[in-house]
């Protein structure tokens, strides 16, 4: 059949109908397509056709078909079809024709599944501003329709980059729609779990996508996050029938579900550069909507973070925990309680704390004076303004809530370090703690809570140190500021630190057996575990024992101590005769500080009250007891029990079971000069010696070394050593020892501190020398001094090193000598 005309007017072939004919003609105007419909596009015709009379017949699957098959066989006509779409659809919008609406979008979304061409870019530009058109639309089935349609866009991975594009609208529209607050419950959640579906197509659809890198500015990130968070946490308004969904159903159904599966993709997709964009909006979602306190939202949101980041990451976080916690410096209590709880929550994964260990515990402990100084500060407001009790006291609880909390977060902290790490943080807190105390000035209170406050942080750390051996717990840096701490006057002080020395010396886990203070008639019972000292224990006890001995001896001579005081009295003997018990200077040692303890109770240098002489006597007794079993020597065990039989039948006040009670039935005065109630040194020294111990040192009263003399005592041993090898010497030579008497000691000493005094006065001339001389008179100094030394050198290797003799020596001609350092030997030759 022959076309009736032919119009060179467009390129785009029509169909034109005139009774039986077909005729093929093309137009370039759109004026006489206007005037004539029968003369309109291809594309245009095979669009209209989809649309059936009746709506709600639905879309014409076989003209969709041909439809299809157009786009995919004329890819060109791709842009050409999308903006006849948009423009139907817009009209159908207006018209409230919303079932025309609906077809078209289902062939929009069938034209997007097919045609995977280079130039679906121009398609898809239209197939935006249809979904806009939609989602701006008050209807809420035109906004769920639109969304729906741009999620099946979202999923569709394009081969070419697309460089205008742009989602703002849609990040902006969908984050407004997972904040509906329709009247209607129902369609309240539809259009909520629209937009968090919108959301999780926008995600999908840019964070892989490089030249969508804006989508990570703070603009887009802050709308996204918080939109998903307000829905997590609305989880109690959900109808009930989402709520009692089936797990399959659950993520499509309920808007907190499935808000948290988005919320997880966009952490997992996070790096390095971009995980702060997601944090910060977080942070500022809890402090806009007072998630902090109570925080079980806020804990459940980090751990979802936590466990959905990469593991390189973790550490960033607590960064920002961190940062975020000095802003809140100035906060409520509560509120900085629910911030150190997530922090605390979040180290449950051993690589978040990262490299930075000490400025974490840096930062938690400045707070920690923050609030004590805040205490201590509203403690003096209170006593001078009455008026302020009523309203200060919830503040005061929760100041100390808030600093209860952040000692266990201390702890939990600790509990992922290493062993090295651990001893490190001891030392940082420490170094933090002061060495004195002055009683007067207005400073005290708050040293002396901080200082409790240390310590207790200091015993959360050492309860998680792993100990093995004792020169890393016993250290000067450590054993010092801790044993310094057990001769203050605060009975606080003074337990806390006993405690922590105990934790530090219990390598094998005998503190929980022990108990409190008792007589136990057989201690393999409590199946104690030691094992044999090792040469580095014992070197470190030979080096510090002396010093624990002291502050202890010293520590139970003050007043105001209670039943824990002696309580972790007598556990600290106890370990230190466990940890070294094959040590038999450490146990002679014990043993006369148990002595010289039952000395001083009797009436030492400073009298006592009834109850500590009778509390004493009741440590020493029990100490005793432990010692004299687990050393297996039967006269001293005998000894030991022979007086406890007495001390219950005559003086029950001297035992623990008697003292330690509720309300002890103690004398007025205790008995003098009674050996029957005591434990004899000489009794006990003889023990001793019949099963090889050392026992003559038990007769040696104890006497606790001052600093001066335990800093000169290796020195002076050593002065005592050599005096005698140059004695031996002297008489092997032939010469005549002189007589050591105590004028030639002071001549020694005096000789030895003229000796000192003129090396300090050579160094301070050399060092005001180097201060005050000019540079060009050390330099020449220097450099006569080292040309003299390189004289020296070459006279001494010109007569000692000499090349071997040769034959030519013995002849008429020799050649000169050529020394070995100033031979030219090879370069593989010299090392």
């Amino acid at each position: 059949m022959q076309p009736l005309m032919c119009l060179s007017y467009s390129s785009d072939p029509v169909e034109l109908y005139v009774g039986w004919s077909e005729c093929d003609i093309v137009f370039e105007g759109t004026d006489i397509c206007s005037c004539f419909r029968a003369f309109r596009p291809r594309y245009k015709v095979l669009v209209d056709s989809i649309f059936p009379e009746d709506p709600r017949e639905g879309l014409v699957k076989s003209n969709m078909e041909k439809l299809t098959f157009y786009a995919v066989s004329a890819p060109e006509k791709l842009d050409r079809i999308g903006r006849y779409l948009s423009e139907r659809l817009s009209r159908n919008v207006a018209r409230r024709r919303y079932g025309y609406v609906f077809i078209a979008m289902e062939a929009l979304d069938q034209l997007l599944m097919a045609c995977h061409s280079q130039r679906i870019n121009l398609f898809v530009e239209s197939f935006t501003n249809m979904v806009t058109k939609l989602l701006e639309s008050n209807e809420p089935e035109l906004q769920i329709l639109g969304t729906n349609s741009f999620v099946k866009f979202a999923n569709i991975e394009e081969d070419t980059p697309c460089y205008h594009r742009r989602y703002d609208f849609f990040v902006s529209k969908f984050s407004s729609m997972c904040h509906s607050n329709c009247d209607s419950e129902e369609v309240n959640m539809k259009i909520r779990l629209a937009g968090i579906r919108g959301l999780q197509g926008v995600v999908r659809k840019t964070v892989n996508d490089e030249l969508q890198a804006t989508i990570w500015n703070p603009q887009h990130m802050n709308k996204i996050v918080p939109s998903l968070l307000f829905n997590m946490q609305h989880t109690e308004e959900e109808p009930s029938n989402l709520r009692a969904s089936t797990l399959a159903e659950n993520e499509s159904k309920r808007p907190s579900s499935l808000a948290e599966v988005c919320f997880r993709e966009l952490l997992s997709r996070a790096g390095y550069g971009t995980l702060k964009s997601i944090i910060m909006p977080t942070l500022n979602h809890m402090d806009n909507h007072s998630h902090w306190d109570p925080n079980a939202f806020a804990l459940r949101s980090f751990k979802i973070i936590m466990y959905s980041i990469q593991p390189q990451l973790l550490h960033l976080v607590l960064q920002q925990l961190l940062t975020h916690l000095d802003k809140h410096a100035e906060s409520r209590p509560p509120i900085r309680a629910g911030l150190i709880r997530v922090l605390s929550e979040t180290v449950s994964i051993p690589a978040s704390i990262g490299p930075a260990v000490l400025e974490v515990f840096n930062t938690l402990l400045k707070h920690l004076r923050f609030s004590v100084d805040r205490t201590v500060q509203e403690r003096r407001s209170e006593s001078t303004d009455p008026t302020c009790k009523s309203w200060q006291f919830n503040e005061k609880g929760d100041e100390s809530k808030f600093q209860d909390v952040v000692i266990d977060t201390i702890g939990s902290f600790a509990s992922i370090l290493p062993d090295y790490q651990c001893s490190e943080v001891m030392m940082f807190i420490l170094g933090k703690m002061p060495l004195s105390i002055e009683e007067k000035g207005s400073q005290y209170e708050e040293s002396k809570i901080f200082q409790v406050m240390l310590l207790r942080s200091l015993l959360k750390v050492s309860q998680e140190f792993r100990n093995t051996n004792l020169s890393t717990t016993l250290s000067n840096s450590i054993l010092g500021p801790l044993l310094s701490s057990t001769l203050l006057e605060e009975p606080e002080i003074h337990l806390l630190s006993l405690v922590v020395l105990q934790s530090l010396l219990d390598r094998h886990h005998n503190l929980e057996r022990l108990g409190h203070v008792r007589i136990i008639p057989d201690v393999s019972s409590l199946k104690l575990r030691t094992e044999k000292c090792t040469k580095q224990d014992a070197a470190v006890m030979r080096k510090h024992g002396q010093q624990i001995y002291r502050q202890l001896y010293q520590s139970c001579n003050q007043e105001d101590k209670d039943r824990r005081h002696f309580n972790a009295l007598y556990k600290t003997l106890v370990l230190l005769a466990l940890e070294l018990s094959s040590e038999e200077s450490v146990l002679v040692d014990l043993l006369r500080l148990a002595l010289a303890m039952q000395e001083a109770a009797q009436g030492g240098e400073r009298l006592l009250s009834v109850y500590n002489q009778c509390a004493m006597h009741a440590v020493v007794a029990s100490f005793l007891n432990v010692l004299s079993q687990c050393m297996s020597v039967i006269p001293f065990q005998q000894h030991v029990s022979k007086v406890i039989e007495t001390r219950t039948s005559d003086a029950p006040f001297l035992l623990p079971e008697e003292v330690f009670r509720d309300e002890p039935r103690l004398p007025r005065k205790l008995p003098r000069e009674c050996k029957a109630l005591l434990f004899l040194p000489s009794v006990i020294a003889e023990a001793l010696q019949s099963c090889a111990y050392n026992g003559e040192r038990i007769g040696i009263p104890y006497e606790p070394m001052t600093d001066e003399h335990e800093g000169h005592s290796h020195r002076r041993s050593l002065d005592t050593t050599s005096i005698q090898l140059e004695d031996e010497v002297r008489e092997d030579n032939g010469y005549k020892p002189e007589e050591v008497t105590f004028e030639s000691l002071k001549n020694v000493i005096a000789d030895s501190a003229a000796s000192e005094e003129q090396e300090k006065e050579k160094q301070r001339r050399i060092l005001e020398k180097f201060q005050k001389a000019p540079f060009e008179e050390i330099a020449a100094q220097c450099e006569a001094r080292a040309i003299s030394l390189q004289n020296k050198f070459d006279k001494i290797f010109e007569l000692t090193v000499r090349p071997p003799p040769s034959p030519l020596e013995f002849g008429h001609l020799s050649p000169p000598s050529v020394p070995v350092y100033e031979m030219k030997l090879p370069d593989l030759c010299v090392y």
